[in-house]
């Protein structure tokens, strides 16, 4: 006999789960409570944590929520969706938005008590998010102004006043630039395939038809087209074959004369031998298949290093692993020690931009007829008076644009003073970059566990295999994309803070990984700088492997970055020396020298001149 549970939120809960199967008309659906973001699959919903107290914020969240999903459930179909999804990250947002808004305002229409609820849902995420205090539209995100605006024109309902206020914010330009599409909203909205078209068009006419791809449809008509000709050849084919039946029927004598020539021919084809058909007739030595191709290795760097199990691996950004209240309560915590470092913002611009080659060098042109008189060459005049006066000009040399990349160690031995010294470099070394004109990314790596995750349990499980290789799940955190303005994305530098995130660091892998998603921007110059406190650590794998074997790999792949030269790859060890493995790097001690030392270091650090790598190195020894 079970016994009854004595938390008051378990009856809501289970009637609430109860309730969102049948919005979604999936008695099979799973419903889940957590503390990770809400989500949802195509078999299971995850809803917001209820807890005991079962306050009121907690109940309307949980029911806005459930609701939102129910309905994406019911009337989403994921293959049209991607079907007509675009591949530009702004057209994309766009259309998820309205698509979100369609689902949504569908079930307000069929079911009028889940509008209410929603706009509950719609509140939480916008008070979160600050909407209500933005006042330009530039500030404002277009992609949720148009869902919301969508939502809006469709249900007839008012938005919570900060979602209300961004859609205000942008809705004079939507319907200056999408007025005419937006009259077709009431007769595609019960159809997603229309709707499709309908939000491609919105964005179109938005200004970002170049970030839609190619029209879907065009596909769906070649083929139709293909099928229409195959059919016509058959029809063409069988009225050959038709017409020669009838002549053969009509011509009984003639037919047989022919039918005997090509067997004839047949048959004297036939008797050729091997030498008299010559080399062009020759068949090949096997008419075996081909050997599949051998997977590709692990790592570019070293053939011989292995990953046991890379299913379990993630890649995943900042703000699916925390709620956007936690990242903002971390990011204040972080800007408390980021106060008396406001100063080295702007001197470490100053002294960054004169080294990185993201803003326009000059030169000048000599000995021209026109332009600036060239006071260098008077002298020629006064010794010749017959000499011409020599002109010159100020010009721009060839701009080349530069993007850098900040891996920053997530690992347990970061914890503490180290950790927030990283994130503090990150920020700082972030928004610095971005006032020059460069753009930057921000990663992270760690491991999902200690000692070994569900690759170790597979591992033991199969019986313990010799030498399995990198035993660990890896999880590597994007907290910032290269295009991604810093001013979106400073809360998620915060998740650093977060107890629980820092585990192991496997850093060989971690530099791989990103050094491929800077080789594939198009900038000319491409930095990528590693901040770290050693030697890369992981338990499960060092215990059955060689010890070295994390660290063979690390230099490998740093042999690898330096050879190639298409980065330039730099390091800062946080309280550890990281020259053993890094050539052009520096060390940090202590927050403090951020406003000091750091400013000199970094920007040595960032001079192609090896005269001033040397003055910068021997400045770090003496220190």
């Amino acid at each position: 006999m079970n016994k009854p549970s004595d938390n008051p939120a378990d009856p809501f809960k289970k009637a609430l789960a109860e309730a969102t199967k049948v919005m979604a008309d999936d008695a099979d659906l799973s419903v889940t409570y957590s503390v990770d973001p809400p989500g949802l699959t195509n078999d299971a919903v995850r809803l917001p944590q209820v807890t005991r107290r079962m306050t009121r914020d907690e109940v309307l969240l949980a029911r806005g929520t459930a609701d939102a999903l129910a309905l994406k459930h019911k009337f989403h179909n994921d293959a049209t969706h991607a079907k007509y999804a675009p591949p530009g990250q702004m057209a994309r947002d766009l259309y998820e938005a309205m698509e979100t808004a369609r689902c949504e305002a569908m079930g307000a229409r069929a079911m009028p008590g889940t509008a209410s609820n929603i706009d509950h849902k719609i509140a939480e995420d916008a008070a979160k998010r600050g909407f209500d205090q933005i006042t330009a539209a530039a500030d404002a995100p277009l992609a949720d102004a148009a869902g919301f605006l969508v939502r809006h024109l469709a249900t007839g309902r008012d938005l919570p006043p900060g979602a209300a206020n961004v859609m205000t914010l942008w809705r004079d330009f939507i319907e200056g630039q999408a007025g005419g599409t937006l009259e077709d909203l009431d007769a595609t909205l019960s159809d997603q395939t229309e709707f499709a078209k309908f939000a491609r068009q919105v964005i179109d006419d938005l200004g970002y038809g170049d970030q839609l791809g190619e029209d879907p449809d065009q596909d769906d008509q070649s083929d139709d087209e293909a099928e229409e000709d195959q059919e016509e050849e058959q029809d063409s084919q069988s009225e050959e074959q038709s017409d020669s039946q009838e002549e053969a029927e009509a011509n009984p004598e003639q037919s047989q004369d022919e039918q005997m020539d090509q067997t004839e021919a047949q048959v004297s084809l036939d008797d050729l031998s091997d030498e008299d058909m010559g080399d062009e007739a020759e068949m090949p030595d096997g008419e075996a298949p081909l050997d599949p191709p051998p997977p590709a290795p692990a790592s570019e760097a070293d053939p011989n290093y292995e990953v046991f199990l890379p299913e379990f691996d993630e890649e995943i950004r900042a703000e699916d692993l925390a709620e956007p209240a936690e990242l903002e309560r971390l990011r204040a915590y972080l800007d408390q020690q980021l106060e008396p470092l406001k100063g080295a913002v702007s001197r470490l611009a100053n002294k960054l931009q004169r080294r990185l080659q993201a803003q326009q060098n000059r030169s000048w042109l000599f000995d021209l007829e026109e332009g600036i008189l060239d006071a260098g060459r008077l002298a020629r005049v006064i010794a010749n008076p017959t000499t011409p006066l020599s002109f010159k000009q100020e010009k721009d040399t060839e701009f080349r644009d530069t993007v850098v990349t900040l891996l920053l160690d997530n690992s347990g031995s970061m914890r503490g003073r180290p950790i927030s010294i990283a994130a503090i470099c990150a920020d700082v070394l972030a928004r610095t970059l971005e006032r020059c004109q460069v753009k930057v990314e921000v990663l992270g790596f760690t491991t999902r566990a200690w000692k070994g995750g569900q690759a170790r349990e597979k591992w033991l499980a199969d019986g313990r295999p010799q030498q399995p290789g990198r035993l660990n799940d890896l999880r590597h955190i994007i907290y910032k994309q290269a295009d991604a303005p810093m001013r979106r994305t400073r809360a998620n530098l915060g998740l650093m803070m977060k107890e629980g995130l820092l585990k192991e660091n496997i850093d060989g892998e971690a530099l791989e990984w990103a050094h491929r998603r800077i080789v594939a921007r198009p900038e000319a110059r491409k930095i990528l700088m590693v901040i770290s406190d050693g030697a890369p650590v992981d338990d499960s794998t060092l215990s059955v492997n060689p010890a070295n074997y994390l660290e063979k790999h690390l230099r490998d792949v740093i042999a690898m970055v330096e050879k190639r030269a298409q980065v330039e790859l730099l390091a800062i060890g946080i309280g550890h020396d990281v020259t053993r493995y890094y050539d052009r790097a520096v060390t940090i001690t202590d927050v403090e020298q951020l406003a000091g030392a750091m400013t000199e270091q970094l920007a040595s650090l960032f001079d192609p001149d090896p005269r001033a790598r040397a003055r910068m190195i021997g400045i770090k020894k003496a220190s």
